[in-house]
């Protein structure tokens, strides 16, 4: 199965954020099937000149340790003692940096993702419309936990390609939509960090 390099995220961490967009994120659970959505909002963290980034002023410790991995790996953490985050490591091997995933739309292994998310609850517009828009929804429904933190977005268990053909899926219909950039979601506490416009959405064209 085709997947973007490490070389993708070897780069500037506000580009790879930007670049991330439309892009297909992977994963197979142990004993379960082939799961996938279409990245449709990140944020991007810089740790060398942003207050946001756990790793601001490369502060190094036992959580932090997988942002200064080599670009390509994921950096998965957990908030309020209950939902997992899912990042993606950038920059060179010591540059503290990554991209956080908010949001995405199923593209493969919907059901399963759909009972990780509601059970055997019923479909409604309201749960459909919450069902991927968070990046601790994002974790839950792809069965992305702290065991999977600091693993190689280049190997079998979670990566990222450029379209669902890439993965042996039929390629999605065409769509009109603009990116959008704005300050990132639940960083009052950052000072001059909070007004940075590093959050990106994928948005429909009338």
């Amino acid at each position: 199965m085709a997947r973007l390099s490490s070389d993708f995220y070897d780069r500037d961490t506000v580009e790879v954020a930007r670049a991330l967009l439309g892009k297909i994120v992977v994963r197979r659970p142990a004993g379960g099937p082939l799961l996938a959505g279409r990245l449709t909002e990140t944020e991007a963290y810089v740790g060398r000149c942003d207050r946001a980034c756990h790793a601001y002023g490369y502060r190094k410790t036992a959580r932090t340790a997988p942002l200064f991995l080599g670009p390509g790996h994921a950096y998965i953490y957990l908030i309020y003692g209950m939902y997992h985050c899912l990042n993606f490591v950038t920059e060179p091997e010591g540059e503290p940096a990554a991209v956080l995933v908010r949001g995405m739309e199923a593209v493969a292994g919907t059901d399963f993702m759909w009972r990780r998310r509601y059970g055997d609850r019923p479909d409604t517009p309201a749960r459909r419309r919450n069902f991927l828009n968070g990046p601790g929804k994002v974790c839950q429904a792809l069965c992305l936990t702290t065991a999977q933190n600091g693993v190689s977005l280049t190997g079998e268990a979670l990566f990222v390609c450029d379209t669902p053909a890439d993965i042996g899926l039929p390629e999605l219909p065409p769509r009109r939509e603009i990116v959008k950039a704005g300050p990132r979601i639940g960083i009052d506490y950052a000072g001059e960090a909070r007004d940075f416009p590093w959050r990106f959405t994928l948005e429909p064209i009338p």
